[in-house]
Order: C-alpha cells, then structure tokens, then sequence
C-alpha cells in the first residue's frame, strides 16, 4: 500500500528524472502498489489536488482513517475504480451525503458522528448500490454492550441496516444470514416504512409500527364485542 509520504517521495522522484537512470526509476515505481493508497492520519479535511490527480486512474482501496473529513466527500468520484473505503475515525455524521460510487462494495465508518440511522441509510444506499461490507460501529446510532445498547437494541438496529442493502454480505463483526434478511424485509416494508420515517426519529418510528399493530388488533377486537353485545349482558 502506498502512503501519502511514498507518493510525495516518488513525485519527487519523478520531476528529477533528468538526473536519475533508467534503473533507479524502475526500482523507484516498483517499490508502490498504485492500487492501494493510504492517508490515514494525515490530519486532512479535503483530498489534495496532487494525490487525485496522480492516483485517479489506478487506486481501488483508499485508506483515509483517522482524519476530518465530514460532509465534503464528492472527490471521491475521481477516483474511478474505487471499490473499497476506509473513513474510521473521522467527523461523518447523519447528514452526510456520499457521491454515487456504483463499485464501492466496501466501507468502514466505525467511530464517526452518526447519530441516527434515517436518513442517512437512505441516502447511503442511494449512493453504494453494490454496497456488500458494511461497518458502523463505534457510532451512538449502532447500539452495542459497550455503548449501553441492549441485545433488543442490536438486533433491531442490525435488521434496519440491512433492509437497505440487498447486496450486504457482512454488517459490523457478523455475516449477514438469510434469515436476517428476511427478517428485515418483513418487518421494514417500502414505502410504508419510508412514509413513516419521513420526519419521524427512528426509535419514534418503531413505537409507531407496534401502536400500529396493536390498534388493528385493538378494533377488531372491538367490532366483536359490539357484535356480541346484543346477546350478552355482561359489563367489560
């Protein structure tokens, strides 16, 4: 993997190529793997014109851990074939958009700002369709044993992520199974869900869906009883 200090070395190395033989050259670029490229903890909050311009064409995997990027992220569509992101530790919260990366199959979020999972999900399975490994931890809005979240917490938490993305394969530490998959799609159905959602806080939304049920049932219950009544003298 290259490192923003190999990339500064060898464009150095490159501008003073009148100086350099044939073979220092060949040793020079054989020492890079351009398909791998790592900036973590550069202390950046926006992608240097240089490094997207040299490595546009040729990285896939980009580290840019432990940095402060937030919400200015549509460089990353100059990166054409990138298909796997490393954002940890930077200053992503709910409101960021990513740009359209269609062969993005691979991203780590663990230990951003993200607060609460709608819109965000939304926007973020907008954005990666292909997405398959996903991971969210570290986040006050992934609920775990070390944040205080309980395993109810979890488990609804976990569902609701992959709801959005039929392609996931790995969510967090855990493969995704097929009937997780299914879980998610029964209980999170579209559009219903979305219109609920639409100016409602997640946890609020899923009270909404269990008074929902519970209101059905309720009523039903009640047309009986209204049906019976006529026969019937006793006091509910």
């Amino acid at each position: 993997m290259t490192s923003l200090g190999k990339a500064v070395f060898a464009d150095i190395n490159e501008r003073h190529s009148s100086t350099s033989s044939e073979n220092d050259s060949e040793l020079i670029s054989g020492d890079f793997d351009e398909s791998s490229l790592s900036l973590a903890f550069e202390n950046l909050f926006f992608m240097p014109y240089d490094i997207i311009e040299r490595f546009n064409s040729s990285v896939s995997t980009l580290d840019i851990s432990h940095n402060k990027f937030s919400r200015n992220l549509q460089f990353l569509t100059e990166f054409e074939n990138l298909s796997s992101l490393n954002l940890d530790n930077n200053r992503i919260d709910a409101y960021t958009i990513f740009p359209y990366l269609p062969k993005l199959e691979l991203l780590w979020l663990n230990h951003n700002h993200i607060n609460q999972l709608f819109p965000f999900l939304r926007n973020l399975s907008e954005s990666l369709p292909n997405l398959r490994y996903l991971c969210l931890m570290g986040n006050t809005s992934a609920p775990s044993y070390l944040n205080g979240g309980t395993f109810y917490d979890y488990l609804q938490y976990r569902l609701f992520v992959i709801s959005w993305f039929p392609r996931l394969e790995h969510l967090d530490d855990r493969t995704v199974t097929p009937e997780q998959r299914r879980e998610a799609k029964r209980l999170f159905k579209r559009p219903l869900f979305e219109n609920l959602t639409e100016n409602t806080p997640f946890h609020e939304c899923i009270t909404q869906i269990q008074n929902t049920v519970v209101s059905m049932f309720t009523k039903t219950s009640l047309h009986d009883r209204k049906g019976t009544q006529k026969v019937s003298n006793l006091v509910v």
